[in-house]
């Protein structure tokens, strides 16, 4: 198949994924259903950090159904900065995108980030056109992006949005050091840092359906200096 955009021609899609038993499979089958319509080459990595419920054999009993599915392992828990470098480390393919796997975000509009790349763009990053969180969560979320673009400059609207595309070929000139949710505030200085040229697209966002985030440790947020 011809792609949607000449300029995705292969995309690796990954999920992290700590006690997402109900909502990974949602996420896996959404992203697959759009990637196989626009892009002539993907691969689909679930990077599952040590969950102790059962989402290693909701991902498993999809093996079969999705070929072009992956698992990485970690045996211990070792953050969200953690499954995030190791999804990075396991991405095979032109473009590497990653969201959540609590199915905040949809992962079908993948497309969008697909359809957005320009042939100079190396990030394209989501925002937020609606948050779909209670009200204490939207207002530690604000204060924690305004906090975050005062202490370090960054230019996009919207830093803890993640639902990011980035080009590979970028993804091997960064090493990414942090393991707590602060990694996207390491990851977007050290792209901005070395030049990147950035699309940003509005997307879908609700609330968590099940489960509970494992994020906002502000007192880390130093750390990704």
């Amino acid at each position: 198949m011809k792609p949607r955009n000449p300029e995705v021609k292969s995309v690796s899609a990954f999920f992290p994924c700590y006690n997402d038993e109900h909502s990974i499979p949602l996420m896996v089958k959404a992203a697959r259903a759009a990637l196989i319509d626009s892009v002539p080459d993907f691969e689909i990595i679930v990077v599952d950090d040590g969950s102790s419920d059962a989402s290693v054999a909701a991902i498993e009993l999809m093996l079969d159904e999705v070929p072009e599915l992956t698992i990485v392992r970690h045996v211990c828990n070792r953050g969200y900065g953690g499954a995030l470098i190791s999804g990075f480390s396991a991405a095979t393919k032109q473009w590497t995108f990653y969201t959540d796997g609590d199915a905040q975000y949809d992962a079908s509009e993948i497309v969008r980030c697909v359809d957005a790349v320009q042939s100079d763009t190396d990030v394209v990053q989501g925002w937020k056109m609606q948050r779909g969180d209670r009200w204490y969560r939207k207002a530690i979320g604000w204060g924690y992006h305004h906090t975050v673009r005062l202490l370090f400059n960054l230019h996009v609207r919207d830093t803890d949005c993640d639902f990011r595309m980035i080009r590979s070929t970028l993804m091997d000139r960064i090493q990414l050091t942090s393991t707590s949710g602060v990694i996207c505030v390491e990851m977007m200085r050290k792209f901005e840092r070395a030049g990147a040229n950035f699309i940003e697209v509005g997307v879908s966002h609700r609330e968590r359906p099940f489960g509970r985030s494992q994020f906002f440790r502000l007192p880390a947020i130093a750390k990704s200096s």
